[in-house]
């Protein structure tokens, strides 16, 4: 395995997660540059490594490319469009794709980054940008050996548990939406939970530190439900995020003739915030649509 200190590394899409994504990377001695069409999103990466204007300058010669973007069609466009990473990335040159996507898509991304002679790793992410930042990710990865080999550096920087879960593209995006599924539904449980418990006229606080002391407790509801005792419902994870992925896996299931009634129910709370205008607020933004319907009040920003 090459000196980290030799590698160059480019990460594409500095939003909530790939930001400590690039930091964790530089820290770990890889040399860095990225790009994302927010201006003030490469000044934060300033101190660590250098920001491009464009992903041709970000991926030139590049040994590894961690793209961190929204979605499969984004994905394309970076890694495979006419100014896209593949062909200005070094020749046999590894790409860490890690937005969250359908296991069909990540597959044929996969096969086309292979045919331009590049390898490829499906390696969806979790654990929120507090880990990003601090490099204790979790990778659900699937990929040749090869790929894992090349990426290692990147991913060691990353992450605190990296999962190898098979050889060939689409493996990776299929743990994903597994994590993805539970995630929504828990979510949706949090937030019907506490909006119930305000129209029962209970002490929220008291409610979340019961739960959270109980079995009825999930990762969800200790994570999100803070952000409604704050009446914070600024974006760490948007709505949007959900609408999309519980979508994804509607499809899945509707493919497999496999039955999803609680995710279904769950897409259909999401659906229903994003129409109310909640789209880009964060995801517990399902327990203020289920308030307003009932009538209940939660609390309010300090």
């Amino acid at each position: 395995m090459s000196d980290p200190g030799q590698l160059s590394a480019a990460v594409i899409g500095l939003g909530s997660m790939g930001l400590g994504m690039a930091r964790s990377i530089a820290r770990a001695g890889l040399s860095l540059k990225a790009f994302d069409v927010n201006p003030k999103a490469l000044e934060a990466i300033a101190d660590v490594g250098q920001g491009a204007s464009d992903i041709v300058s970000a991926t030139r010669d590049c040994d590894i490319v961690v793209c961190v973007v929204v979605n499969a069609k984004q994905t394309r466009d970076v890694l495979l469009g006419p100014q896209g990473a593949v062909q200005a990335m070094k020749p046999g040159g590894v790409v860490v794709s890690c937005a969250t996507m359908s296991p069909e898509e990540a597959r044929a991304i996969g096969a086309a980054v292979n045919e331009a002679g590049r390898l490829y790793l499906d390696a969806p992410i979790s654990g929120g940008p507090a880990k990003a930042a601090s490099g204790q990710m979790t990778v659900m990865a699937s990929g040749t050996s090869d790929a894992f080999l090349r990426a290692r550096p990147a991913l060691e920087a990353m992450a605190g548990k990296i999962y190898e879960l098979g050889d060939e593209a689409g493996i990776g995006a299929s743990y994903k939406m597994i994590n993805q599924m539970l995630a929504g539904v828990h979510i949706a449980a949090a937030c019907e939970a506490m909006s119930f418990a305000a129209k029962l006229g209970l002490d929220l606080k008291k409610v979340f530190e019961v739960i959270t002391a109980s079995a009825g407790n999930s990762w969800m509801f200790e994570n999100r439900v803070p952000h409604i005792l704050e009446g914070d419902y600024s974006p760490k994870s948007a709505v949007s995020i959900f609408t999309k992925d519980l979508g994804i896996i509607s499809d899945m299931g509707r493919t497999e003739k496999f039955p999803l009634s609680l995710s279904a129910a769950a897409l259909q709370m999401f659906l229903m915030t994003a129409a109310a205008g909640m789209e880009r607020d964060d995801d517990a933004s399902v327990a203020r649509l289920l308030a307003q319907i009932a009538g209940v009040d939660l609390p309010r920003p300090v």
